[in-house]
């Protein structure tokens, strides 16, 4: 015969009787527990007056259980450690979800594959899954922890994390022997790689030489990308000139792969960030982890492209 659901003591109070029973030792099992001998002991005492018998016996230096208590601790101990046990899979199966990050194909490409090792070698033990996707998606419905959106600070969702802005300027490899673009006829010699994926004004090749002063010049030719990176590895090639974000790009002019061409007069402006979005407001602790090095990177990208800003302004 059993009882109902309702009439089975608290957890806690049975989680306390296992413990002890375990160690026959209130102390230790408030170590146990990481609770004070007091409380464990007011555990039992609850637990006994609930169930309206003595559970153990005590003595000056020990105790032991009764009949009764005995009883329920074969009963209690086995449905505790199977619990442990099925607590144990499912923990260790969180532990092996990969945490999953969506983002353009453009930053997934140029910002986070790049710098993604340096997670890897201090976090082996986390899966990354990185979904490279244009598309606005719902992180709740599709499983997806991270997503790093792009678009005006004010219109990103609440909690949005800010990662940095972006500045915006001609670059071109070395080979092409351009240092600068402070004349027309360097804009009629060349071919331009315009960026169709977004209609701003920042990224349309007319707005740059219109506010240099330069409306109606041509170029040699024009190719066309819908893809950020595609246009910046066409531009790594040597195919044309650019107009690179140097957040994104930073490494390749570090590096030497692009060099920054300075205008005599700014060209339009962005007033485009990068943000970060976390689908659950208390992320597990492996997506926590992600985060934080996202956002510790973001710091260092936001703060390096200042030199380039700087150089750009003074033409």
């Amino acid at each position: 015969m059993s009882v109902s659901l309702a009439k089975i003591p608290s957890l806690d109070l049975l989680r306390g009787f296992v413990a002890v029973g375990r160690r026959m030792s209130i102390t230790l099992a408030a170590g146990d527990l990481f609770l004070t001998q007091s409380a464990v002991s007011r555990q039992i005492h609850t637990l006994e007056t609930a169930l309206g018998v003595k559970l153990f016996e005590r003595t000056h230096r020990a105790i032991r259980f009764t009949a009764e208590g005995e009883q329920l601790f074969g009963a209690a101990d086995s449905a505790m450690q199977t619990l442990q046990d099925a607590l144990g899979v499912l923990e260790s199966s969180l532990r092996r979800r990969p945490v999953t990050i969506t983002a353009s194909i453009g930053f997934v490409g140029l910002w986070l594959l790049p710098r993604l090792g340096a997670f890897q070698a201090l976090h082996p033990e986390i899966e990354v899954r990185i979904s490279a996707n244009n598309q606005i998606v719902d992180l709740r419905k599709d499983g997806l922890d991270v997503a790093i959106r792009y678009g005006q600070e004010a219109l990103m969702p609440a909690g949005a994390i800010r990662l940095f802005g972006e500045t915006v300027f001609p670059v071109a490899h070395p080979s092409l022997e351009l240092t600068r673009l402070d004349r027309p006829e360097l804009i009629e010699q060349a071919t331009l790689l315009e960026f169709e994926g977004d209609p701003s004004a920042w990224w349309q090749w007319n707005s740059w030489l219109e506010a240099q002063g330069w409306s109606g010049v041509k170029p040699k030719s024009i190719l066309r990308f819908n893809l950020y990176d595609q246009l910046i590895h066409a531009a790594v090639a040597g195919q044309g000139i650019a107009l690179g974000r140097g957040q994104i790009i930073g490494p390749m002019l570090a590096d030497g792969r692009l060099v920054a061409l300075p205008t005599p007069r700014p060209g339009p402006a962005s007033n485009k960030v990068y943000c970060l979005i976390q689908r659950d407001t208390l992320p597990n602790s492996q997506a926590q982890t992600l985060i934080e090095w996202i956002c510790a990177e973001a710091r260092i990208t936001d703060a390096a492209p200042a030199s380039v800003a700087r150089l750009e302004s003074r033409g």
